[in-house]
């Protein structure tokens, strides 16, 4: 999943979220996530000791998410 970040624009601002689960963490240490600057990232793989995949956690975690925002996801076939 893409990283988090913040985008403000026409009155609106918008947060994205990262599932880092078997991401190369080395890239990170280019950037400062989120502005916050002497805190890390980590991932499931790391934080488990065991190799996580997107695949592994996507449902799971769709279902908790629309259960804690009380919403109903909907997906598009269309990327464009």
């Amino acid at each position: 999943l893409a990283p988090t970040g913040v985008h403000c624009g026409n009155h609106i601002t918008s947060h994205g979220l990262a599932l880092n689960c078997c991401t190369d963490l080395t890239w990170f240490d280019h950037i400062i996530p989120c502005g916050l600057e002497g805190k890390g990232v980590t991932s499931l793989s790391r934080e488990l000791g065991r190799h996580v995949t997107v695949d592994h956690v996507l449902e799971p975690f769709l279902t908790s998410f629309q259960e804690v925002f009380d919403c109903t996801l909907v997906f598009s076939e269309d990327t464009g």
